[in-house]
């Protein structure tokens, strides 16, 4: 039965209606709605497929009285300060099924409790965005050099981390070929954060000089959350010489180079004994291959659309030069061939991204 809350002076109680208290009523919302008093103690729920507010006012309530709310809707509602002030731990933007309490502390001013405990935090740094990933909405700042994510609340963020692809190797004489670098490895993660943190973005190895291993890159970090770079490519001197170990594997040098292992992500290509064409670097998304071909990146839509990181070099079968990863992918170079150098890794990223 529905509870008789709130109770009016004078009035008596069934033992059915006592035990019912526990039920408190559903103040059903489909559209944006300003709080009243009528809504202390009561569950506001609001069921809308489209984007609502509920609006806090000051001198409707007083401290210690509270209102649950929560969103049934796919639109996302969000609770708003009018002219009462309105703190969170997490986020006032509730999702689908997002709800918690919204307790005053005086007349004036009331917190919000998100229910499933700490929500997602604020931050600025890097290059801001709005994007969308799932139906969620999310502000994403992009770091594509070192820096700083200055923490502007505590809180929950999702965190993105390319290491740097790796160089493919250089070539000494008109029948070697170096193999294709390895991509970067890829970190993501779910983390609290209430502190600045240091954000550092790999540099991408360079490729072999004539004759020489491709160089490894470097790793990129965020606090303590770390990406290793890929392995470097490897060559072809007096014998077949492997490809380094890294975040994915470096591709192993024509004649018989054996692929270096990914130690996140796939292995570099072995190349075929006697062939001409050494093997491919990993990369995050598969394993390099001997008939020069590269490992695929690992595609994801953490930055709100579908993106391809990661991917190790191409080796090669002439005695051109391989092409170099791009700025900010993670890509291994392109291996080598004749007395040419290696091509150079990719950059390094890092995204961090939290609820609105």
């Amino acid at each position: 039965m529905a509870t008789p809350f709130p109770f009016v002076a004078g009035s008596v109680l069934e033992a059915s209606e006592l035990n019912a208290i526990t039920e408190l009523p559903i103040n059903a919302k489909t559209a944006n709605h300003t709080l009243v008093a009528a809504d202390a103690g009561a569950r506001v729920q609001m069921t809308s497929a489209g984007a609502t507010t509920i609006t806090v006012d000051d001198g409707v309530f007083v401290a210690g009285q509270s209102v649950n709310i929560y969103n049934l809707g796919a639109g996302t509602c969000t609770i708003t300060a009018g002219t009462a002030t309105v703190t969170t731990s997490g986020s006032l933007a509730l999702a689908q099924y997002g709800g918690g309490t919204l307790l005053f502390t005086s007349a004036s001013a009331a917190t919000f409790f998100p229910s499933g405990g700490v929500g997602y935090g604020t931050a600025t740094g890097g290059t801001s965005s709005s994007i969308t990933d799932g139906g969620v909405a999310y502000t994403l700042l992009t770091f594509t050099s070192s820096s700083t994510l200055t923490v502007t609340k505590s809180g929950l963020f999702d965190v993105y981390v390319v290491g740097a692809g790796s160089g493919g190797a250089g070539a000494a004489f008109s029948t070697h070929r170096g193999g294709g670098g390895g991509g970067g490895a890829i970190a993501n993660y779910t983390v609290y954060l209430d502190t600045n943190q240091t954000v550092t973005v790999g540099a991408g190895g360079a490729g072999g000089v004539s004759g020489g291993l491709g160089t490894i890159g470097n790793a990129s970090l965020i606090g303590g959350i770390a990406a290793i770079a890929g392995g470097g490519g490897g060559n072809r001197a007096n014998a077949a010489q492997a490809g380094i170990n890294g975040g994915c594997g470096g591709g192993g040098g024509n004649n018989g180079g054996v692929g270096g292992t990914g130690l996140v992500g796939f292995n570099g290509g072995t190349a075929l004994a006697g062939d001409n064409a050494s093997a491919g670097g990993g990369g995050m998304g598969g394993a390099g291959a001997s008939s020069i071909t590269a490992g695929i990146g690992l595609t994801s839509g953490f930055s709100g659309s579908s993106v391809t990181r990661a991917a190790g070099g191409a080796g090669i079968n002439s005695t051109g030069t391989g092409t170099a990863g791009g700025a900010n992918t993670g890509d291994g170079g392109g291996g080598s061939g004749g007395t040419n150098n290696g091509a150079s890794g990719g950059s390094g990223l890092v995204l961090v991204r939290f609820k609105v």
